[in-house]
């Protein structure tokens, strides 16, 4: 692929959320700042918001590789789960070991007990559940219900939501009232600015082994940054295509042409065309470039997503 041809050692503009990679914006540091002291000090409901591709996941894992031997957290990806489902989830996360048709009675009572062993041995335990918007009705009550569990001076569970604005609507609505009370801090994510978002772009080169070289001209970093509106996703998706884009007409550099490629290629960006096949046509001058049904399966592979 153009790893070589640019002098990297890894894929800079991956869309999975990798904490190898994490860019700490002044946005994101203002996020984990409050977490962290809100999460010392015992606070019991958290909430991050932003727009889909701000990096909430991320956020949401480099929160967990901060939180030292103090915290024991149980993580939840995929919040689409019933009430009882929820609770089952919990408590495979603290280790509880149980039977499936347990009540939820019981249930509930050997969630208390774990929690309450692991406050006297010292220990604050933290649930982060991402994508938080999908969370049924009735999961966001049972979640309110299992804040209730505290000593006379602690909360036995710490809570932080990480999800899409569309949490704020749902939360908005009366009949979750109570549980927005209980929101101590929030934090609502912005999309990079200009300046942030084109360092952005050459911390991920750094890393990926890019040193001592301008991969991007000015003008296409403006363009990336214009059309991404700052999202890191689209950053990352327009990155890699701009850099294929270069490497099909042998660049030594990402000119603003090459970016305007993968704006026509990629929906969502401001001046992207909805997509119109998987296989634009300069991806078929990269390939004619290459030659080999091997790069053919790789550039497969390295697309999706896209």
């Amino acid at each position: 692929m153009y790893l070589e041809h640019f002098g990297l050692q890894a894929l800079p503009f991956g869309i999975t959320p990798d904490t190898g990679f994490y860019f700490d914006s002044p946005s994101h540091q203002e996020a984990l700042n409050i977490l962290l002291l809100a999460l010392r000090n015992g606070e019991g409901f958290l909430k991050v918001t932003g727009e889909v591709g701000t990096g909430k996941t991320l956020l949401c894992r480099r929160l967990l590789h901060l939180l030292d031997d103090e915290f024991v957290t149980a993580y939840i990806p995929n919040p689409i789960l019933t009430a009882t489902a929820l609770r089952m989830a919990l408590a495979d996360e603290l280790g509880i070991s149980f039977t499936r048709n347990l009540g939820q009675h019981r249930l509930l009572k050997l969630i208390n007990e774990r929690l309450i062993e692991l406050n006297a041995a010292g220990k604050r335990v933290v649930l982060l559940i991402d994508e938080a918007q999908a969370l049924p009705d009735e999961s966001l009550e049972a979640l309110r219900l299992l804040t209730n569990l505290e000593t006379e001076k602690d909360k036995l569970l710490l809570v932080v939501l990480f999800g899409q604005p569309e949490l704020d609507t749902r939360l908005a609505q009366k009949k979750f009232r109570q549980l927005r009370q209980r929101i101590i801090f929030a934090h609502q994510l912005r999309p990079l600015s200009m300046c942030e978002a084109s360092t952005y772009l050459c911390h991920r080169l750094t890393i990926a082994g890019g040193i001592g070289r301008e991969h991007f001209s000015s003008a296409a970093l403006r363009a990336l940054t214009k059309a991404s509106r700052g999202i890191p996703r689209l950053l990352n998706i327009l990155g890699h295509k701009a850099l294929m884009a270069a490497f099909g007409q042998g660049a030594a550099q990402v000119h603003a042409r090459h970016v305007q490629q993968a704006i026509t290629d990629t929906p969502d960006t401001d001046s992207g065309a909805t997509q119109r096949s998987r296989w634009p046509q300069w991806i078929f001058g990269t390939l004619g470039a290459l030659g080999t049904a091997a790069t053919l399966a790789g550039v497969s592979l390295m697309l999706i997503g896209g």
